[in-house]
């Protein structure tokens, strides 16, 4: 099926992604178990909803928050993952430069590192009530998110899943640089990309709506899949 270079919104990206995914034959491992789709929230969980439903596999956020610089917030100096439901801590990547060194030594990194985590704390609240991460030991699982730009917190999100024991690591996303989806490489076992433009820009910019995802529908679309397996 052909790719439009600019899809319509995240949920039409995700129905591209999902046909993608399932022609390679991502749905089920070799025991026959469905895949874990774990979105980044929020801009994932649209496209990650299509994923799961076209592969029938079971839906979850995967807690990941961008580090920026002080100031420049925009500007992803590393990123920070939750921990994992058998007791791991949160796991942290720095990106390789000299903004993020300087960080590091300044101590902002850390500061920074320490407001995002607030942040996840509060979003496993809102999106699970405090309940760990699905479990991931064994599993297929299958990280997804709107876009990649510098890697840094989807990288991040695969090595918490590497991390806590996962049989197979996906990267999959309707967008990437080409950049950030190499990093990406050593920390998955695939990375899924529709498009991946020579001259990137910005995620968004493939997007004809790009409207922010708030809480509210993230989680209706996160109830939405639950009802439909249990269903």
């Amino acid at each position: 099926m052909p790719v439009p270079p600019c899809f319509a919104d995240r949920r039409e990206a995700g129905h591209y992604l999902g046909r993608r995914l399932a022609e390679l034959g991502f749905g089920t491992d070799k025991l026959g178990q469905p895949a874990l789709v774990l979105a980044l929230p929020r801009g994932g969980v649209p496209v990650a909803f299509e994923v799961a439903h076209a592969l029938g596999a079971q839906l979850d956020v995967l807690l990941v928050r961008k580090i920026g610089a002080t100031g420049y917030p925009e500007l992803a100096l590393g990123a920070v993952v939750e921990g994992d439901a058998g007791g791991g801590g949160p796991h942290t990547v720095v990106n390789d430069d000299p903004w993020a060194r300087r960080a590091v030594e300044s101590g902002s990194f850390d500061a920074e590192r320490g407001r995002q985590l607030d942040e996840i704390a509060r979003r496993q609240q809102r999106y699970r009530g405090g309940a760990p991460v699905p479990a991931r030991a064994g599993r297929t699982v299958i990280v997804v998110d709107d876009g990649v730009a510098t890697g840094a917190t989807m990288r991040a999100a695969l090595e918490g899943v590497r991390m806590a024991g996962a049989a197979r690591v996906i990267a999959a996303t309707p967008v990437g640089a080409q950049e950030g989806l190499a990093s990406l490489e050593a920390a998955a076992d695939e990375v899924i990309c529709l498009n991946t433009p020579p001259n990137f820009g910005a995620v968004g910019s493939f997007y004809l709506d790009f409207t922010q995802t708030s809480d509210d529908e993230a989680l209706g679309l996160l109830r939405q899949a639950a009802a439909t397996r249990a269903g």
